[in-house]
């Protein structure tokens, strides 16, 4: 498609959301509050679809998200609120401003130098200096996600180790002081400060800690769906088997696998 067939496409999307709200009994009735929920459930199948590598299921869902985006910007259109254009045109104008190094004289070599000049423009939008780079991030984020986007805000201004190195060093004493932590209170704290600092690790290794704790879920799942496979199959009940017969099986279904 080129650019005047997908605005031509966007076009029909707009009309028929215009149509089903003013037909369908259903989408009649919804409100920004009773799609909300729906909205959160799209965001999730859209990263599992990333994860599997499934591409028609990720264009799929990326319709899913739109259809959102224009459904809650049809609902405020109705209230005169906002509009889908107004939308746009806000996170257009939003992009540029925040862009200085393409739509201004700012100079940034480097994507670390983009982020934070990213961060510092978020503040002075914000109306004050003195707001925190840390605020605007969602109280019910998941907290592992919460814990790498506060490392990559104060990584912006400079508050982050220089190396990899020097981030696994934190971790290592993080796990002295949990395995020296005297009761339970103490130990909650200090495996919270041990998860955080392995975070920090894997974000100054380049790696994204949620997306690799989602491919170690999903391992761990297609592994053990195995060993119940193959407990069936040798007509034995789980609950009967030792911890060492179970290992049998979970290495075979490495070994397959590999």
């Amino acid at each position: 498609m080129n650019r005047e067939e997908i605005l031509q496409q966007f076009n029909r999307l707009l009309t028929i959301m215009d149509e089903l709200r003013a037909q369908c009994p259903w989408d009649r009735e919804q409100t920004w509050e009773s799609i909300r929920h729906l909205s959160i459930e799209e965001i999730y199948e859209l990263s599992d679809a990333i994860l599997e590598n499934n591409v028609q299921e990720v264009k799929k869902e990326l319709g899913d998200i739109l259809l959102h985006i224009v459904f809650y910007s049809k609902i405020a259109d109705e209230k005169s609120e906002f509009n889908v254009g107004m939308v746009i045109d806000e996170l257009c104008n939003k992009l540029i401003r925040r862009h200085p190094h393409i739509y201004g004289n700012v100079k940034a070599e480097d994507s670390e130098t983009v982020k934070a000049n990213w961060e510092q423009i978020k503040l002075k939008e914000k109306g004050s200096e003195r707001q925190s780079v840390l605020q605007g991030l969602p109280k019910s984020m998941p907290s592992l996600v919460k814990a790498y986007r506060m490392q990559e805000k104060v990584a912006s201004v400079g508050f982050d180790w220089d190396t990899a190195t020097e981030a696994f060093a934190k971790v290592k004493e993080e796990l002295e002081e949990y395995e020296t932590a005297k009761n339970s209170s103490e130990k909650m704290e200090e495996f919270g400060d041990l998860l955080f600092a392995l975070i920090n690790y894997a974000r100054k290794s380049g790696i994204n800690p949620d997306n690799a704790l989602e491919q170690t879920n999903v391992k761990f799942k297609r592994r053990f769906e195995y060993i119940e496979k193959k407990a069936a199959e040798s007509g034995k009940n789980l609950k009967d088997m030792t911890l060492s017969e179970m290992d049998e099986f979970w290495d075979a279904a490495k070994a397959e696998e590999n």
